[in-house]
């Protein structure tokens, strides 16, 4: 205890002098005190004290600068645990005592009414921090921190706050000990660097922060691709460390406390703490006062100025060094304290860069990033506009955050079109190609954040293949893996990029029994057509031969029943012997040569349907399959097998595994099994190349469909669950099934009948239009000779008196259409 002077007014201080911040502190009370003797005239004086970090040191220090040395106020208290026991003394006796913490919790201020927080909060780091993560896409960071005191973990809920409002997640928690040995440290340090992680944000104090970069640096940790972020515990000391420090701790970023220091003040302030600091602390590399020393000045000040409040005249001679503001006051203290204006949350950001750090710019809560702190500042969202940054490993563009992932990939798939993996012997590495391998890297590309990877083969069963995340050699597996429920105890699965459900392929048998199925050959405007040209067709002849045979002639019913009757039995009969005129002979052959050819088609088409249309499954359920123990298939490795036997309760025996399309074609075309069970997805692909010589039977079982795989727990589920969303809103999903899969669509036997063998009559347009032109010309020119008969003229004197009469009405519409435009040109005036 140092007894420098006797006064009226006595201020008591208990620092912790083992540490740099208690040292700093000491030397700027000290300075405080000075300044403010000189300029108020009065005769303050200050008692400090070395609590060297024990609570009982500082509840002893505090109740002896009360008791014997009747001190008027106490400054210090830099845990919680000194602030709660002496906050309590304090507020007993009726002494302010203003706490140099920086994260007091407000119910210990309402608690000791005499207890008031003489530095700002720095709670507020943590939304720089979130604003940091979301500036460079990182989207997930592993928390270390050191529980120094109580205090020291008021962070994290603030933290978990901070971050619920965003989209950053907190995947892990690191608590680490001051007095750790090397190796528990390591160890620790072991179990976050296997983890995809590399976002790291460190809470701790300065000698705990040196001794893990010392060890990350020795385990790789600080390598391109690491991202190290530190709070104001260990930034606001940083200028206190030697030149071998910084080496370790290369492209660290640090986030620190702010204070102005570039008025007047601060720099008369710093040349007097350089002096004093540099003959009381010799051993120190750094003389520079922080942040520590500059609250100290302030709190003394106010400590002063509130032993004075009798002479409100000294209220005009409050001189701290920065603008700092402090909150909890109460009593008389409210009225000198709110004099000083509300903190700005201002935070510095640095870059560790060789053998010291340089700053890089300011963040402000509210405005964002900025170079600078005046009125002229320009604030952004990116902290990329505050320049270029080192990181670990010296690069410029800014990490993914992230290990590249460890993706495994099948190469067992049924279909190569899904997943395909290719050995190049020449580069000696994989080329994965497919479906979901492209589906997979539109994913990634959609993601609010940057997420490297690397395809890894496996070769092995699709059980054993999803539970390699579990045992953490993959960190995702993709490709033809199917939901299903016992493969959740290993692993998390996205929502199904494909369709779901089991189906059962079986042969299939023709049937002839349809009733209607005559009718199938032609569309219903085809016998439409066919019909009205039958009945027109016979009309003709019935009118041209009606007066040269009897057996055309008698009543209107009986002459009706002939017409009819002609023009269906015309088509199957091929004679035109028994006609008398040259016109029914030609109408006759064009009927005839239309009649052929139609007759001729509906037959092929109707014998085409009898032996091939119409198929049906031969087999309809699986139960007839497994009672008469039929053999069926399914794919090699896939989990359809587990399927059969513990749910649909075929007997393992009675199951045969093939690893191609083909093998199944084959097998079930030489009747070695008698169905086939495949996932909806590859049933599609299979039914697509073998529609017409198999066909599914059934409804399809519940099947999850196919899907992407994580560790559970993994924050990536849900972020790949809605890109995966977006990109099948955004129909891109169906892009990539075409270029993958191929344009061709699997159709039922309905469409392919409707399609390719019922005949329509655009396809004998020309054959309509032969018999109906024939038929007609011949009408014509029947009638016209009939005509001739009649008026007794001949042919061609009946064409010329048609001829001039067209003409004479030609000219008679000419004349008029003239009149017309005479009459209405009249009316307009001429213009000379």
């Amino acid at each position: 205890m140092e007894n420098n002077i006797s006064g009226k007014h006595i201020i008591g201080a208990t620092l912790d002098m083992t540490s740099r911040a208690g040292r700093e502190a000491r030397v700027a009370m000290k300075i405080a005190i000075d300044d403010f003797n000189t300029k108020t005239q009065q005769n303050m004086t200050l008692y400090t004290t070395n609590s060297k970090g024990k609570v009982v040191h500082a509840i002893h220090n505090t109740i002896n600068l009360i008791d014997t040395y009747k001190a008027k106020a106490i400054i210090g208290l830099q845990t919680m645990e000194e602030v709660v026991s002496v906050g309590a003394i304090s507020s007993e006796k009726h002494i302010p005592t203003f706490s140099l913490l920086d994260s007091v919790p407000q119910w210990t201020l309402d608690q000791f009414g005499y207890l008031i927080q003489a530095s700002p909060s720095q709670l507020a780091q943590v939304n720089a921090f979130v604003a940091i993560m979301e500036s460079c896409g990182w989207n997930r960071f592993t928390f270390i921190y050191e529980d120094i005191n109580s205090a020291s973990s008021q962070i994290i809920p603030h933290l978990m706050e901070s971050i619920k409002q965003s989209g950053v997640q907190m995947i892990n928690i690191v608590k680490v000990s001051p007095l750790a040995a090397s190796s528990s440290l390591l160890e620790q340090l072991g179990m976050i660097h296997s983890g995809p992680c590399r976002v790291f944000l460190v809470h701790t104090s300065l000698e705990t922060g040196i001794r893990l970069f010392h060890n990350t640096q020795m385990m790789g940790m600080m390598k391109t691709g690491y991202v190290w972020i530190t709070t104001n515990l260990i930034t606001d000391l940083l200028h206190t460390v030697n030149s071998s420090t910084f080496l370790t701790m290369q492209g660290v970023v640090g986030i620190g406390s702010f204070f102005p220091d570039t008025g007047s003040r601060f720099h008369d302030f710093s040349s007097k703490f350089q002096a004093k600091f540099k003959s009381e602390q010799p051993k120190e590399h750094n003389n520079m006062p922080g942040i520590f020393a500059v609250q100290a000045y302030d709190a003394t000040w106010i400590a002063a100025l509130a032993l004075t409040v009798e002479n409100m005249s000294a209220l005009t001679f409050v001189d701290t060094v920065s603008l700092q503001s402090f909150v909890g006051i109460s009593g008389e203290l409210v009225k000198i304290v709110n004099k000083k204006p509300a903190a700005s949350q201002v935070f510095n950001i640095i870059n560790v860069v060789g053998k010291y750090y340089r700053q890089l710019g300011f963040w402000s809560e509210g405005l964002g990033f900025s170079e600078v702190i005046n009125d002229r500042a320009m604030y952004d969202a990116s902290l990329q506009k505050l320049g270029p940054i080192f990181w670990p490993g010296r690069p410029l563009h800014t990490p993914t955050g992230q290990a590249p992932l460890r993706v495994g990939v099948p190469t067992m798939a049924l279909y190569k079109k899904f997943v395909q993996v290719k050995y190049d012997d020449k580069d000696h590495n994989f080329t994965c190609t497919g479906y979901s391998i492209e589906l997979f890297k539109e994913i990634v590309r959609r993601l609010p954040y940057n997420v490297a990877y690397e395809f890894y083969p496996f070769n092995g069963s699709y059980d054993h293949f999803v539970k390699q995340v579990y045992l953490k050699n993959f960190d995702a597996v993709i490709g033809d893996v199917s939901v299903v429920s016992w493969r959740y105890q290993y692993a998390e699965f996205t929502h199904p990029y494909t369709e779901t459900g089991l189906v059962m392929i079986v042969p299939p048998v023709a049937s002839h029994h349809e009733q209607w199925l005559f009718v199938k050959p032609f569309t219903r405007d085809m016998w439409a057509l066919t019909i009205i040209i039958n009945i027109y067709c016979g009309f003709v002849v019935w009118f041209i031969e009606r007066k040269n045979s009897l057996e055309l002639q008698g009543s209107p019913l009986n002459q009706t029943g002939i017409i009819f009757c002609s023009a269906f039995t015309r088509m199957f009969y091929t004679s035109v012997d028994n006609v008398h005129s040259n016109l029914t002979r030609m109408t006759t052959v064009a009927w005839l040569v239309t009649a052929i050819i139609i007759g001729q088609c509906y037959t092929a088409s109707l014998t085409s349907m009898l032996t091939v249309g119409r198929l049906k499954p031969k087999v309809t359920d699986y139960e007839t399959l497994k009672n008469s123990n039929a053999i069926v298939g399914h794919g090699r490795g896939s989990q359809v097998a587990s399927y059969l036997v513990n749910v649909l309760h075929f007997k393992h025996e009675n199951l045969r595994s093939f690893t191609s399309p083909e093998e199944y074609a084959y097998a079930l075309g030489n009747k070695e099994i008698a169905a086939v069970f495949l996932v909806a997805p590859y049933a599609k692909l299979f039914l697509n190349k073998y529609c017409k010589s198999f066909i599914a039977a059934g409804t399809p079982f519940e099947e999850g469909g196919f899907a992407f795989a994580f560790p559970k727990g993994s924050p990536l589920v849900s972020d790949f669950t809605k890109a995966l969303l977006n990109v099948s809103e955004s129909g891109t999903l169906q892009d990539i099934e075409k270029k993958s899969l191929g344009l061709e669509h699997c159709v039922d036997q309905e469409e392919i009948l409707d399609k390719y063998e019922r005949l329509d009559f655009r396809s004998f347009w020309s054959l309509f239009v032969l018999a109906g032109g024939t038929s007609t010309i011949a009408l014509v020119i029947y009638v016209m000779q009939d005509l001739c008969k009649t008026e007794r003229r001949s042919l061609a004197t009946i064409i010329s008196d048609v001829r001039k009469y067209l003409v004479h009405r030609k000219k008679r519409l000419s004349r008029k259409v003239s009149d017309a435009d005479g009459v209405e040109s009249s009316n307009v005036p001429e213009i000379t």
